[in-house]
């Protein structure tokens, strides 16, 4: 690792590590966040919807009303009701009647607010604006998001109009570039899989990253931080001490996920490069040791179904990380892709798991015009959804076991759950599943249920986007301002 990237590492470990002494502000990030801000954001995207009105006109499993401590939440969204008090569940926001009715459509507009596409994403936006001076301006991560040579719009992060990102599949290459300097650019790269999608044709690629003999060791950098963990007071080496401690524990695991399941690089065709993004070429989606497994028993590799929630939960320990350690300030988690062929019947330990039969996400969205419990797509899609949701209910604890400053790292974040669209078996981009946790650093009141009857979402992008410290009064095409009361 070099000098400069380890300096990198340690602006970021112990900017985490909160108010430390003058004395060490060379090595601290650059500058520190206005109160009232929230220092962090990531989207969590998931697919195919939920299980909404129904064609018959059955209500939305998808429900919340009151305030907490006594908020009221329905089937899919009851894995969040430990943490109800740190979310706000938003209905009603609408993205529009354009390619509604569409998978592709509802990716396309979720980040941009934007029919088509035709616009940059508020992650983009925020990571070149409020997150320029991060190590990593913008860090996208995600699992089977790239399968079967997905591009263009299976993915939900544009940096420019009509022009997507792809994200970085592969937990061990994602820790390698984040946290062992393997990056060679500066401050203003981004962690993704180094492919931007688009009509232009292909381009020449990227050069790519450098990861070193073994790309996991810390070691250096830790040696370091453990030099200095010397000169600091009780509370802030406390703070220190809760990060290292899970740096350790995600490089132990991410240890034993073999090397021979990173993806090689290779050219690819259809792609063009955004040459200001630290982007590098597509990886090819095959692995060379198909029967090795990351951390269960048996496995077919990185793409293998059985082996998603493992994937998966090592990316959400890795964004926590980063973020702990002020590597970055946005993220985005996308798992799987939309129209997923991912075979959710494999996750064993779960009510989903049946080895004798094969569900796919998308097969099961489809589950017809009646909430029929005796259909099994009906209720595989069910099962299926509020699996999602608690995903997205483990990243929230995670940020909240962590301490930060007066607080814990979930008061200083927002995190999104976002998907493409509403209804999975009618596509509709009407009433979206949005559910907004963590308190911004005080600028919003968790613990509620919001109803915002036809506004469009690029008002709740619009009002993240603020939070965040962003020049911001409207995001996309139709946005009308920022929603009213979830500010303040």
């Amino acid at each position: 690792m070099s000098l400069s990237s380890r300096r990198r590492f340690l602006q970021g470990a112990l900017g985490a590590a909160s108010a430390l002494p003058l004395a060490m502000a060379t090595r601290r990030l650059a500058s520190a966040n206005p109160r009232g801000l929230a220092r962090r954001v990531i989207f969590f995207y998931y697919p195919d919807g939920i299980a909404g009105r129904s064609q018959n006109g059955e209500p939305s499993l998808w429900s919340a009303s009151g305030r907490a401590p006594s908020i009221a939440l329905g089937e899919l969204l009851s894995p969040l009701s430990s943490i109800a008090g740190d979310c706000v569940f938003l209905s009603g926001l609408s993205m529009g009647s354009t390619d509604e009715g569409s998978h592709p459509g509802g990716a396309k507009k979720l980040l941009t607010a934007v029919d088509g596409g035709n616009g940059e994403s508020v992650d983009q936006y925020l990571a070149r604006t409020v997150g320029r001076s991060s190590p990593f301006r913008h860090i996208y991560l995600g699992a089977m998001a790239t399968q079967n040579n997905a591009s263009g719009d299976k993915f939900i992060s544009y940096p420019s109009a009509g022009v997507t990102v792809a994200p970085e599949d592969d937990p061990v290459s994602a820790f390698r570039r984040i946290f062992s300097g393997a990056t060679s650019g500066p401050p203003t790269t981004s962690v993704d899989a180094g492919v931007a999608s688009s009509d232009a044709g292909p381009a020449a690629p990227v050069a790519g990253v450098d990861d070193g003999a073994d790309g996991l060791s810390l070691d250096t950098s830790l040696a370091d931080l453990m030099d200095l963990r010397a000169s600091l007071g009780v509370a802030e080496r406390t703070r220190l001490d809760v990060h290292l401690d899970a740096l350790h524990e995600v490089q132990d695991r991410l240890r034993g996920m073999p090397s021979s399941m990173t993806p090689s690089m290779a050219d690819a065709g259809g792609v063009v490069t955004v040459a200001d993004a630290g982007l590098r070429p597509p990886p090819s989606l095959r692995c060379d040791a198909p029967s090795m497994a990351f951390d269960a028993p048996t496995g077919a590799g990185l793409f293998a179904p059985e082996n998603f929630p493992a994937v998966l939960r090592a990316q959400i320990d890795t964004m926590v990380l980063a973020m702990a350690c002020g590597m970055s300030r946005v993220g985005v988690i996308q798992a799987s892709q939309h129209t997923s062929e991912l075979i959710m019947s494999r996750f064993r330990g779960t009510d989903m798991y049946d080895p004798g039969f094969d569900m796919r996400s998308h097969q099961a969205s489809h589950y017809g015009a009646r909430q029929d419990r005796s259909n099994r797509l009906f209720s595989d899609y069910v099962k299926q959804v509020r699996w999602w949701v608690s995903q997205f209910g483990y990243l929230v604890e995670q940020l909240k076991a962590r301490p930060e400053g007066d607080g814990t790292m979930l008061d200083h974040s927002l995190v999104l759950l976002c998907s493409e669209v509403s209804d999975g078996n009618t596509h509709s981009h009407q009433d979206m599943p949005f559910v907004l946790a963590g308190r911004g650093g005080g600028c919003v009141s968790t613990g509620r249920a919001m109803s915002f009857d036809g506004r469009r979402h690029g008002d709740l992008l619009a009002t993240i986007a603020q939070a965040m410290g962003a020049n911001v009064d409207t995001w996309g095409d139709a946005g009308s301002g920022v929603l009213p009361g979830l500010l303040g």
